[in-house]
């Protein structure tokens, strides 16, 4: 069974988040990933990027895929913010992962699936800023690199790669090509990523 990762995009997307899983997961690795959007149509990412997504959640829970990742973008601030908590908890009772990076988080705290877990994301401020009713601040970490616990991905808005890292991880793909991936994203820096 081929690996298979949805990616969730909204109004105003942050192209940097996204990018390495895009990128890489089907021509490297050959992990089934899809787009997917809470009101499907034309978006414009943070960057001006111009696309059409045209599977909803629906879609994308019917397609059970094995990993589900929420991007961050300036929307998750704001009450324009879509509420993504039956469509999480749906995905995790059908045994996918769901990560959040930078605002993508918000939709992981807003749902409750923070409460009780180690996390991380731009800030605990952030957090408790802007998630009505967010309750997992005591399993906050400070961490610039992605976080996983019991099937939830959190990460930075600065750290796409562990972040990708993780949810292929969560998809199934091996320790190996991922430690390749990582070492590599890792080499412009001289050091090498958690």
């Amino acid at each position: 069974m081929m690996a298979s990762i949805g990616v969730v995009l909204t109004p105003g997307f942050a192209d940097w988040e996204y990018a390495l899983l895009a990128g890489t997961a089907k021509p490297f690795y050959g992990i089934d990933l899809r787009f997917f959007s809470p009101a499907p149509g034309a978006l414009r990412s943070q960057g001006g990027l111009d696309v059409t997504v045209a599977d909803d959640l629906a879609q994308c829970q019917a397609w059970q895929p094995q990993a589900v990742a929420i991007i961050g973008g300036m929307v998750w601030e704001s009450s324009a913010a879509p509420e993504l908590g039956a469509f999480l908890h749906a995905l995790r009772d059908q045994g996918a992962a769901v990560a959040g990076i930078c605002g993508g988080t918000l939709a992981l705290a807003r749902a409750g699936l923070l409460d009780h877990i180690a996390h991380t994301s731009n800030s605990a401020d952030f957090l408790r800023r802007n998630a009505m009713g967010y309750g997992g601040a005591a399993h906050y970490r400070d961490s610039p690199a992605a976080v996983h616990a019991q099937r939830v991905i959190t990460a930075p808005g600065t750290a796409p790669v562990s972040f990708t890292c993780e949810v292929f991880a969560a998809a199934g793909l091996a320790p190996e090509p991922i430690a390749q991936l990582r070492a590599m994203l890792a080499a412009e820096h001289g050091t090498r990523l958690p």
